[in-house]
């Protein structure tokens, strides 16, 4: 059990709208812009931080408790955060757990990421949920609340914007790392899990190639502990590169920001359907949407959080699910080809699609739930199956 004793000064976040929440700095000093969004989690902080789909985003946690197990070097989600600020009501002083190796506000300073504590979150989060997600400046340099509002009033907005340029890969890369113990366990009860896949050749594994537009790395785990062969490349590869790599299946990730702008990513999918399994998670989905021919748009205030309900339309059975996106596809002028799977039921948007004619699916959650529920890791399975009826005998 450990302490945090964390020195903290003044800090101030303002909403493009003019409301300005009052309270102390938590982690790095400094000013910050961003769009801000919160997120229903009541655990899973770590993760939250370390996600690249936050890119651009000052996060707010509803939980008013944050801190209480501490940070540790497993639960990270990238090598490094992306988000702009994190927002919580309280910070633990008290961090306890048996994979505890530090302090909340201790990460935030030592990865330059600036927080905010000590505000009225609920207020915030209600604003929100009202006004919609908004551009805000989070500040300890400066606490002039006219100033700070104009630069809320000035910041620029997501949309229209590649953000997938500042979290993608620079190159290819092999991955070779597995699902933890636990998660393994619980995989397995519904699923093949490879017990001795370092006895595996890896010419004679379905080959996965993972277009990464700011992949969690929960991702390639389970895609890897499944038997395969995982590659990871940029975002931005070519469906040509890609191909050369004698694919089974490619996968398409999670990322930050609007899907719209990234047409080289659409251009690559749309060649890739057809030749090879698909299967694509929350910004992959809304990419694979558009390379067929749909729409997306953004939403109020996004789905954040892991206790997003979700129901398969076709077993009519309903997943908790993680979320993090701002935008959907949109249902008007859904192409032909595209089938709606899954909808979201606090609001009945798009959760997940399939080609009628090509082996490609796509879910606007997140299976690999890190931190979350394990209500759909069978989304890997069925993606599973379908390398195991691409991959040539041998």
């Amino acid at each position: 059990m450990t302490h945090s004793n964390q020195a903290s000064k003044p800090a101030k976040l303002a909403l493009q709208d003019g409301t300005v929440y009052t309270g102390r700095s938590l982690g790095a000093t400094g000013e910050v812009a961003g769009e801000v969004v919160f997120n229903t989690s009541m655990t899973g902080y770590q993760e939250i931080l370390t996600d690249p789909s936050y890119c651009g985003q000052i996060v707010t946690m509803t939980y008013p408790e944050i801190g209480n197990y501490g940070v540790n070097s497993i639960d990270v989600e990238r090598h490094q955060t992306s988000l702009a600020g994190f927002v919580i009501r309280n910070e633990s002083r008290i961090h306890s757990n048996y994979r505890s190796e530090g302090a909340l506000a201790e990460y935030l300073a030592k990865n330059n990421v600036m927080g905010l504590m000590g505000i009225d979150t609920r207020a915030l989060v209600r604003r929100i949920r009202s006004e919609g997600a908004m551009q805000g400046i989070l500040s300890t340099d400066d606490l002039d609340d006219e100033s700070l509002v104009a630069k809320a009033k000035a910041a620029p907005s997501l949309v229209g914007r590649d953000m997938v340029q500042q979290v993608m890969p620079s190159q290819q890369e092999k991955w070779t790392n597995e699902l933890d113990e636990w998660t393994a366990v619980e995989v397995a009860r519904g699923a093949t899990i490879v017990t001795n896949a370092d006895d595996l050749d890896d010419a004679d594994r379905p080959h996965v190639v993972c277009m990464d537009f700011g992949m969690k790395w929960n991702i390639p785990r389970h895609l890897r502990s499944r038997g395969n062969r995982v590659t990871i490349v940029p975002g931005n590869t070519s469906a040509d590169d890609i191909l050369r790599l004698e694919p089974t299946g490619v996968f398409l990730s999670n990322g930050p920001g609007d899907p719209e702008p990234l047409t080289y990513a659409h251009e690559s999918i749309s060649n890739l359907i057809g030749k090879v399994p698909v299967f694509g998670i929350c910004l992959g989905h809304q990419l694979l949407s558009l390379a067929c021919g749909a729409k997306t748009f953004k939403l109020k205030f996004g789905h954040r959080g892991a206790n997003q309900p979700v129901i398969n339309v076709k077993t009519e059975k309903v997943e908790i699910t993680t979320q993090n996106h701002g935008f959907a596809v949109d249902d008007k002028d859904l192409p032909d080809c595209l089938e709606v799977t899954h909808r979201h039921l606090n609001d009945d948007t798009i959760a997940g699609v399939r080609h009628r004619d090509a082996d490609a699916f796509a879910v606007q959650y997140h299976p690999e739930a890190a931190a979350g529920p394990h209500d759909s890791h069978y989304l890997f399975q069925q993606f599973q199956e379908s390398l195991s009826a691409a991959q040539p005998a041998g």
